[in-house]
């Protein structure tokens, strides 16, 4: 695709201050890989003569920012990036339609619109919603509903009696709704116990490569509508998480926990079971939830606590060796004491 300088300026919402409004553009690009003919953005002025020095026909910057390069001042770079990579995706949107190698099962119901993938099979009584697309390889059990414009890519697994709403994407390999970890001792070993419950991902929720989300043991998983995941996460049964929360790579989230809305936690950090992360609350990279987080705070370490506290904890123990010669030469200073007085 390539539109003119003017046109890609509308579509980001932007001022153009220098440079051809007709100017052809072909592409948009971070600038250590912008090739001629792309923009690229900042989102400070420090940024900008490493911009400056790449070969892009624009970059996309703050207002106040001033170059000899063309600009194009907006409120948010990188929302604004984000924009222009749009109008140059290249991917291609499968044909509607049933491939002849996927399995449907006669009692399921697929919208025309709908495009199922070659290998790709359907469970009795499910419903894929007008749009949606199941890549080769996904599956989709029975009584599942998939909602409109929702993508399942390759390898999906949806489990039966699950729900996924409207322009959710599922990336390669996740499973939604296998069981979670359920067992109590028993004389010969664990018993099993059933998980009846269901897994509900709410509209425009994203879900990495891999992740894991468990179906409930009664009731329901839930992931709250707008919310994003990344690659490697797993969620336990019963887990509760809010609108629009933010999980970085590796996170695991354990049974019966609960996230309200607009948490962000980092990647490798760890939720314990039935704690409750509070409304905005931030959680710092391989973090340890082990007690309930207040709505807005933030806590790092393992075993997390406030932040503030962490990094003093953090500050003291920098100082541990030096603490420790001066406690030894505190030692030498007493032997040397008491052998003194005991020689006198």
């Amino acid at each position: 695709m390539q539109i003119t300088l003017g046109e890609l300026t509308a579509r980001v919402g932007g001022a153009l201050v220098g440079g051809d409004a007709d100017l052809p553009i072909t592409g948009a690009a971070g600038y250590d890989t912008v090739a001629a003919g792309e923009v690229t953005y900042v989102t400070d002025a420090a940024r900008l003569p490493a911009a400056e020095a790449s070969p892009a026909a624009a970059i996309l910057a703050p207002a106040g920012v001033t170059s000899p390069k063309p600009l194009i001042l907006v409120d948010d770079p990188r929302a604004a990036f984000g924009r222009a990579l749009a109008l140059f995706d290249w991917r291609r949107a499968p044909e509607p339609g049933i491939h002849p190698l996927a399995h449907v099962a006669a009692s399921a119901v697929v919208h025309p619109t709908a495009a199922i993938g070659a290998h790709a099979a359907v469970g009795a009584d499910s419903v894929i919603g007008e749009g949606a697309v199941l890549h080769p390889h996904a599956v989709v059990g029975y009584g599942v509903r998939i909602g409109a414009e929702t993508v399942l890519h390759a390898a999906v697994t949806i489990y039966p009696h699950c729900t996924l709403g409207a322009r959710v994407i599922v990336h390669a390999g996740a499973v939604v709704g296998a069981d979670g970890l359920g067992f109590v001792p028993a004389a010969d070993g664990w018993q099993k116990l059933p998980h009846l419950g269901t897994v509900v991902i709410e509209d425009d929720v994203e879900i990495g490569a891999n992740v894991t989300i468990d179906r409930a043991t009664s009731g329901a998983t839930v992931i709250g509508r707008g919310t994003k995941i990344d690659n490697l996460v797993h969620i336990a049964h019963n887990v509760t998480i809010g609108a629009h929360c933010m999980i970085v790579a590796q996170v695991g989230i354990a049974g019966s926990a609960t996230l309200a809305d607009g948490v962000i936690i980092a990647g490798q950090a760890g939720v314990a079971d039935h704690k409750h992360i509070g409304a905005g609350a931030r959680i710092a990279v391989r973090a340890g939830i082990t007690r309930d987080v207040p709505a807005g705070a933030t806590y790092s370490g393992h075993p997390a606590q406030p932040h503030a506290d962490q990094l003093k904890m953090e500050a003291a123990l920098r100082r541990l060796p030096e603490l420790a010669e001066k406690v030894k030469a505190l030692e030498q200073r007493l032997a040397a004491l008491d052998a003194e007085r005991d020689g006198a």
